[in-house]
C-alpha cells in the first residue's frame, strides 16, 4: 500500500454498526458487559477506546510499525517512554532539541536519578565516548529543532544495537511521509502529533510507534496506569488531519524551497538553516534518509539581537507569531524566548541558537504572498 493510500485506508474500516465512512467519535467512558469480563473488547476508555484504537493502527501503519500508542501530548508520550527507565540509567540525547524535551529530561527525570548527556551527533562515532554500562536510551531528533541539523539515523542505530541500547527518534519535523526511522533501525518513533500529523492547529496529541511486542506491552501498561491518554474527539481530529498529510507536507516542502532561496539572497539575513541547501552539512544524509527536506526553516540576522528578531516577528502578517508548527498556516517564532526559553542561554549559543534566530513553519499558502510578507517584515 502506497503512502497516499495508507493515510486514507490503513487501519480504517467503515463503522460496522452504521457503515459510516468516517470513524465515529465514541464519546463514552465505559462499556456494557454481558457479565464480568465478558465484553466486546472494550471495558473502560482509559484502557481502550474504539476511536483511539483506529488512530493507533493508522499511525503504526504510516511508520511501517506494528504497535501504535496515543497520548494527550507529545511530552506525555516522551514521559511514558522515559518511565521504562530506572534510577541510575542514562540517556544520550542530541544537544539541539525541543526545549520541552530538554526540560523533561533535566528538570523532571534527573530528580529521579536518570541522567541525560546532551551531545552533538553530527559524527555518530562520537557516541562511543559517552556510552557506558548505564546507557539505556539514545534520543534522536532529526531534523533538529530549531537548527535543522541532520542526524544519520541508521549509523546511530547500528552503534546502539552493538551495545544493546534502545533508540527513539522524534520524527515530528519530518513526519512519516518524509522519513520512517523504524526502517532505518530505530526501536521507537515519537511524534508530537499536534504538529504535522494533525495539521490544523486544533488539537494537542502525542504518539509512540514500535515493532517490539515486549516493549509495546510495557508501554501500554504505563499508558493505562498513568492515564495520559487523548480523548476520542482529539483522535477523530487526528484521523481527519492525517488524510491530507502527504498533500500538506509536500506543498510545505515546495514552498520552503522557494522561501529558502529568497532568504539566502536577502541582505539582512546572515545564516539560513535548511537541509535542502547543498552546502548544509547534513544535506547528503538528509537526501539519503528523507524523501524531501521538510517545511521548517531557521535563519539569523546580521543584527544578531533579540530586538531585531522581535521587530521582524511583529511585522509579518501571513506568518503568524505563535508557538508550535506544522499547521496549514505559516507560523513564525523566536526560539530563544519562546519554544527554547527553558534551555540556558550559554547552551543555546553553543549550538548556534543565537538571539536573532527566527524559526519558520512554512504552510500551504501561495508562496508569493509568503515571500512578500517576509520581504516587507525584513525591509521594514
Amino acid at each position: 500500500m502506497k503512502f497516499g493510500t495508507k493515510v486514507i485506508h490503513a487501519g480504517i474500516e467503515p463503522d460496522l454498526t452504521t457503515g459510516a465512512i468516517m470513524t465515529p467519535i465514541y464519546q463514552t467512558s465505559t462499556y456494557a458487559q454481558e457479565s464480568p469480563g465478558k465484553h466486546k473488547g472494550f471495558e473502560y476508555s482509559r484502557t481502550q477506546n474504539p476511536t483511539r484504537q483506529v488512530l493507533e493502527k493508522n499511525l503504526a501503519a504510516l511508520e511501517n510499525g506494528k504497535h501504535g500508542l496515543c497520548f494527550g501530548s507529545g511530552l506525555a508520550a516522551i514521559n511514558t517512554l522515559l518511565q521504562t527507565l530506572n534510577p541510575g540509567d542514562e540517556v544520550i540525547s542530541t544537544n539541539d532539541l525541543y526545549g520541552g524535551t530538554y526540560r523533561l529530561f533535566t528538570k523532571i527525570f534527573e530528580r529521579f536519578g536518570i541522567k541525560t548527556h546532551f551531545i552533538g551527533m553530527d559524527d555518530p562515532m562520537d557516541l562511543e565516548r559517552f556510552i557506558n554500562k548505564n546507557t539505556k536510551l539514545i534520543w534522536i531528533e532529526t531534523p533538529t529543532n530549531p537548527m535543522l541539523n541532520i542526524i544519520d539515523i541508521k549509523a546511530v542505530c547500528e552503534i546502539a544495537q552493538k551495545h544493546g541500547i534502545r533508540t527513539c527518534v522524534d520524527n515530528t519535523f519530518a513526519t512519516p511521509y518524509l522519513q520512517t526511522p523504524l526502517d532505518l533501525g530505530a526501536d521507537i518513533v515519537m511524534h508530537s502529533a499536534t504538529k504535522y500529523i494533525g495539521g490544523h492547529s486544533d488539537v494537542v496529541h502525542g504518539a509512540l510507534i514500535c515493532n517490539d511486542d515486549a516493549l509495546a506491552e510495557e508501554l501500554y501498561f504505563i499508558q493505562n496506569s498513568v492515564g495520559a491518554i487523548p480523548g476520542p474527539q482529539d483522535c477523530f481530529l487526528l484521523l481527519r488531519g492525517i488524510k491530507t498529510l502527504h498533500l500538506r507536507v509536500q506543498r510545505g516542502c515546495e514552498n520552503a524551497a522557494v522561501i529558502t532561496d529568497f532568504l539566502l539572497a536577502h541582505n539582512k539575513v546572515k545564516n539560513v538553516y535548511y537541509p535542502g541547501i547543498e552546502t548544509h552539512k547534513g544535506h547528503h544524509i538528509a537526501k539519503d534518509q528523507m524523501s524531501d527536506f521538510g517545511a521548517m526553516i531557521s535563519f539569523t540576522l546580521y543584527d544578531d539581537t533579540t530586538e531585531a528578531a522581535v521587530k521582524v516577528l511583529e511585522r509579518t502578517h501571513y506568518f503568524t507569531c505563535a508557538e508550535s508548527l506544522g499547521g496549514v498556516e505559516s507560523l513564525i517564532g523566536h526560539p530563544a524566548t519562546m519554544t527554547h526559553a527553558a534551555i540556558p542561554r550559554e547552551e543555546r549559543l553553543a549550538v548556534g541558537l543565537t538571539d536573532s534566530l527566527i524559526r519558520l513553519s512554512v504552510g500551504v499558502e501561495d508562496v508569493d504572498d509568503l515571500i512578500k510578507d517576509l520581504s516587507d517584515a525584513l525591509d521594514g
